[in-house]
């Protein structure tokens, strides 16, 4: 397998980023119109801070397009050998599980289903993926060693990984086009991650993962322009659960993928890339979600009671536009995961860091002035007030 793939494997990767994305982006209007004659529609309520009705369920014109680009990958040269693999049914188990977890979200952004039944769904998309032959079968030891997992370990850790992935992109979908572009953007880097890696250590490119991460970018980059402030429709917990779905696969497919004898002792940290690449890209999502179960149990509440102290909703109160806050993220998201790529594919750790701790540094330099420097600009120059369109989840789970 060593060397397989190549510029004929990149050109059909890009090809099926392009059909996920096209798709997307023609489903979504027809979806649009669909929602609002289904009633799945996020009227709005006193913690959001949309103020108009909008239409859900985007995530049905999400899984059109990863539907059409598997379906395009299967005549593909290069792309057939990924999901002709024996030992992953690459295909089946993201039309399977995805499918599952779209129906699932389709009646909660409809009726609004309890987060017990949402749990059982996102379990059994879990065991969907499992019975595929996507779990988690080792994890890397500090000395990066590959530490082989049973089952009795391998499959409640798959269950965790997915579970918790779905929930975290379900919290972070709170503003105009938050959750899509922070997804496609941990996606994009496991996406380069995985074939500059392969690339430079004369590895296959031709992966599950690497096909996975390809098409959740052109889903993402697909509905994103509709669902960017002002939105026009929102993704819904259908599109949320769903994207969170496919990051889950790509990390878990990538895990282990990569032998540490065969990268040099030197390259070490790119075997642990896989386990830290969407949660140090998803901290966002991750660090709002346990400070929100933490905030809600401490009052005695719900921890799944929503509520109106998430970090977007405290950059808005800083003074930010939604736009704004919504670049804010972007960027620190993109900051991470390019970053961490960088690091997995070079030996100057210290050139890396430098780079994007000075990156860093400029960026909160910015993010506390930007509104300053708005709230001097506003009398001479007021902007054209613009209802922001956002929303919560009804239900985190």
């Amino acid at each position: 397998m060593n060397g397989e793939g190549g510029a004929g494997a990149l050109r059909e990767y890009l090809l099926t980023i392009l059909v996920a994305a096209l798709v997307t982006y023609l489903l979504t209007p027809a979806v649009r119109r669909f929602a609002v004659w289904f009633g799945a529609q996020a009227a709005p309520r006193d913690r959001d801070v949309h103020t108009i009705p909008t239409p859900r369920l985007g995530g049905l014109a999400m899984f059109g397009g990863v539907v059409a680009a598997l379906v395009v990958a299967t005549g593909l040269p290069e792309m057939k050998r990924v999901l002709a693999n024996g030992d992953i049914t690459v295909g089946k188990a993201l039309l399977l599980a995805g499918g599952l977890i779209v129906l699932i979200g389709i009646a909660d952004d409809r009726w609004e289903i309890d987060a017990l039944t949402k749990f059982a769904g996102q379990v059994a998309a879990a065991g969907i993926f499992i019975m595929q032959g996507i779990q988690l079968y080792v994890i890397p030891l500090p000395n990066g060693t590959p530490l082989s997992l049973p089952p009795t370990y391998g499959v409640p850790l798959t269950v965790l990984v997915v579970v918790a992935t779905i929930n975290a992109v379900n919290f972070i979908d709170g503003l105009d086009g938050l959750a899509a572009g922070v997804v496609g953007i941990a996606a994009m880097a496991l996406f380069f991650y995985a074939y500059l890696l392969s690339k430079s250590n004369g590895l296959t490119t031709l992966s599950g993962a690497t096909l996975t991460a390809a098409v959740l970018v052109g889903a993402c980059a697909g509905f994103l322009p509709h669902n960017f402030n002002p939105a026009r429709i929102f993704m819904g917990d259908t599109g949320s659960m769903l994207i969170g779905l496919l990051l889950s696969a790509s990390t878990i497919m990538l895990t282990g993928q990569f032998d540490p004898a065969l990268l040099g002792a030197y390259k070490l940290f790119p075997f642990w890339v896989p386990l830290l690449l969407v949660p140090a890209v998803a901290a966002v999502p991750f660090v709002d979600m346990l400070l929100a179960v933490w905030r809600r149990t401490n009052q005695g509440r719900s921890p799944f009671a929503p509520d109106k102290l998430h970090l977007h909703h405290r950059l808005l109160e800083l003074g930010h536009s939604v736009r704004r806050a919504v670049l804010i993220m972007y960027f620190w998201v993109g900051l991470v995961a390019a970053g961490l790529v960088w690091l997995a594919n070079t030996n100057s750790q210290l050139l890396v860091t430098s780079v994007t701790a000075g990156i860093a540094v400029a960026g909160v330099a910015v993010m506390v002035a930007a509104p300053r420097v708005a709230a001097r600009r506003a009398p001479a120059e007021p902007e054209q007030p613009q209802p922001p369109r956002s929303r919560e989840p009804a239900n985190p789970l």
